[in-house]
């Protein structure tokens, strides 16, 4: 139960993008890593180090001395929700409720009649300027009520919601005014609502993670899309014994949303990492572009386990269970990066060890979703392999997976950590 227990806290103390990063620099400075910060000259050598942008993506690097080259895993810290806007309060009919906006593709029915909190960053006036402060109320705080059947008959036959209608919180019926809404953050940061300059608040599901069924079977919690990756490939990086090359363990933000930003998969994020760590380590231009095509990357985004109910929506053949291993991902239309090279390099380490491990592909007939390490791979090309835990419900509030794989995820990321992939012409060797 230790890695699981780790996990489930995790989730529970990641509740928005900022807070995951901030636990992952926890676990990043309580194993010996050192933070570069972006906008200082990075002095390094062999040794840990981390640094971070926007205080939601995280970059965490291992450089031993031998091959030069990198083994890069990457997952997200974000994942869908509502989002408030600036001028958030709407007092209506008795009620004050929040002006939301959906961020990336959640399933919406699964956020109402339950309690709510918002969680997020806020950026306050300091002595010197403005400063950034975490801030997760923990309470419950909000709901978002359903139309009774009796108005709305046909909801059990299939029912569109509307973001601008439909899936507002409510947080008073009478008592607060819409200035006091401010209160709220200022009262649990201990400062002056007029000290908030801006925020970047996000609502956040109140049930906490939970092993579930009655041989503990399952994990439940919000968030396991993509936060699991993220805790599992980052114990797995930590954990691995490196004495040859560089390990890198990369969180980006806005996932859900394209990564299309400053801080996502699609910026500049990780190739100027490389590349500073390129500079500082004495190298070459030559030498960079060297390493780089000898390196892999994993992408590690959750996968779909076969659903209970609905079998017929699953590929026949690659469809994962829960507890029988990750499941390397693949797609025709390059949704996915793995490609026959890559799997063969990640199954090969992966049967060395035993470590089990699945195919998911989508139906032929089903588009299916996509994930970051193929727009990773427009930044920094390299071979590459898409990976996932399989789970149910994604993009719910409350999502499920399985128990075992924690565990199976954490040793595949160790074993991937741990080879020195040396890739060549004419193939490639692997060596623990």
């Amino acid at each position: 139960m230790g890695i699981l227990k780790g996990l489930m806290d995790f989730l529970d103390s990641s509740v928005t993008m900022f807070h995951a990063i901030n636990e992952c620099e926890k676990i990043l400075q309580n194993s010996g890593f050192t933070y570069l910060p972006e906008n200082e000259k990075w002095n390094i050598k062999a040794g840990k180090y981390y640094t971070k942008r926007n205080s939601s993506s995280l970059i965490a690097f291992d450089i031993a001395d031998g091959d030069y080259h990198f083994q890069i895993s990457a997952a997200h810290s974000d994942s869908p929700t509502f989002k408030l806007k600036d001028k958030p309060v709407i007092e209506l009919n008795g009620y004050l409720k929040l002006n939301v906006e959906g961020y990336g593709g959640m399933i919406n029915a699964t956020w109402l009649d339950k309690p709510l909190t918002i969680a997020g960053r806020v950026m306050v006036s300091a002595d010197n300027g403005i400063k950034a402060r975490l801030i997760h109320i923990d309470r419950d705080l909000l709901i978002i009520p359903n139309v009774p059947i009796h108005f709305n008959r046909e909801i059990n036959k299939g029912f569109a919601f509307n973001n601008q209608i439909d899936m507002l919180p409510i947080f008073s019926a009478g008592n607060l005014k819409e200035d006091d809404f401010n209160k709220i953050p200022a009262k649990e940061l201990g400062v002056s609502p007029d000290a908030i300059l801006a925020k970047d608040l996000y609502l956040v599901n109140r049930q906490k993670a939970s092993v579930i069924g009655f041989d503990n079977e399952f994990i439940s919690s919000g968030r396991l899309d993509d936060l699991e990756c993220v805790y599992t490939s980052l114990i797995g990086f930590i954990e691995a014994k490196n004495n040859n090359h560089i390990n890198v363990f990369a969180v980006f933000d806005n996932e859900e949303v394209g990564s299309v930003t400053k801080q996502g998969a699609m910026s500049t994020f990780l190739s100027s990492t490389l590349d500073r760590i390129n500079l500082s380590l004495g190298k070459s231009r030559e030498d960079y572009y060297r390493a780089v095509a000898k390196s892999m990357l994993i992408s590690c985004d959750n996968a779909h386990a076969i659903h209970p109910n609905h079998p017929e929506l699953f590929d026949i053949k690659n469809r994962p269970v829960l507890n029988k291993g990750i499941a390397i991902k693949e797609s025709a239309n390059q949704k996915y990066t793995t490609d026959a090279f890559s799997r063969a390099i990640l199954k090969s380490i992966l049967d060395k060890r035993d470590i089990p491990y699945q195919t998911f592909a989508n139906r032929s007939d089903i588009a299916g979703g996509s994930t970051l390490g193929n727009l990773s791979n427009t930044v920094v090309s390299m071979n590459a392999v898409d990976i996932g835990l399989p789970q149910l419900a994604m993009h719910s509030s409350y999502e499920t997976a399985g128990t075992k794989d924690v565990e199976f995820a954490v040793c595949a990321l160790k074993a991937f950590f741990e080879t020195n992939i040396d890739i060549r012409d004419d193939g490639v060797s692997l060596e623990d």
